[in-house]
């Protein structure tokens, strides 16, 4: 599906190669004329836009939706969610988030546990990190051998094109930070008891294999961004301009499916509401 021309430039287009460090992070070409405080208004429409949307999705109940979001650790992803999202009827939309496997999950392959998560016809599911995981993680981490992870971006893109062939719209987004902004954010969750809970130790550790994410990050967007499902690379270091592309993005892919309320079989002019 075409894209329009102010979100081009975060499209991963299929066969193309990422360079994470020729992306600015504070990127705002969106927005170029106005600041945070003069955003709020586009944003406030693009949520209204997306609450009617997501509304003809569900009555409609035709179309499925499949968000996949992925970012470095405080890249964003709880927060996004939260404020894109928060006007669309919690009972059309779903978060599904994928963390470390269990005993179960890892005595099946490794797409058993996501694709029971995949949304049904009329649903909007978002994926707070995703089957991406078993690539990016066991790859950085040398969980598994290179023979095991290096064979899942074919399963990964065969999967995705059968969700789609079978009628889901597929929308991955990955949250682009820096890694000084990583270290601001970092920082502030140790500066305020409040936001101590927010903190895991590990986390310092997956700082240290920053370039080894990266490299991995790429290879990802690089491989598995394909026409069926493909990936957008959104600047995350203003969590403004990153809820502002995320709802555009997601206002405009809603709108190429051009979905319309379902028609009734019966004249409302014959219903008689009895006193």
């Amino acid at each position: 599906m075409p894209v329009s021309g102010a979100l081009e430039k975060y499209l991963v287009k299929p066969g193309s190669k990422v360079d994470l460090r020729k992306i600015d992070a504070d990127d705002r070409h969106l927005f170029d004329d106005g600041g945070k405080e003069e955003s709020l208004k586009a944003f406030d429409k693009l949520q209204d836009e997306l609450k009617l949307l997501q509304t003809l999705l569900y009555a409609q109940n035709k179309h499925r939706i499949l968000v996949v979001m992925q970012a470095m650790d405080t890249g964003g992803k709880d927060g996004c969610i939260k404020h894109v999202f928060s006007r669309i009827d919690p009972q059309g939309i779903h978060v599904r988030s994928f963390k470390k496997p269990s005993e179960e999950e890892l005595a099946r392959d490794f797409l058993w546990r996501v694709h029971s998560k995949v949304p049904r016809s009329g649903e909007l599911v978002i994926f707070n990190r995703s089957h991406y995981e078993d690539i990016i993680a066991v790859k950085v981490k040398k969980l598994f051998p290179e023979k095991v992870w290096k064979q899942r971006f074919g399963h990964v893109v065969d999967f995705e094109r059968m969700l789609a062939e079978e009628g889901t719209t597929i929308v991955k987004i990955y949250l682009h930070i820096s890694r000084d902004e990583q270290k601001q954010r970092l920082d502030s969750r140790l500066a305020n008891p409040d936001k101590h809970w927010k903190f895991n130790p590990d986390d310092l550790k997956d700082r240290a294999l920053w370039p080894d994410f990266m490299d991995t990050y790429e290879e990802v967007l690089s491989k598995t961004s394909t026409e069926q499902a493909p990936w957008y690379v959104v600047p995350a270091n203003r969590k403004w301009y990153r809820n502002l592309v995320v709802a555009r993005i997601m206002v405009d892919t809603m709108k190429r499916l051009n979905m319309n309320f379902p028609e009734t079989t019966w004249n409302p002019a014959d219903m008689v509401v009895e006193d």
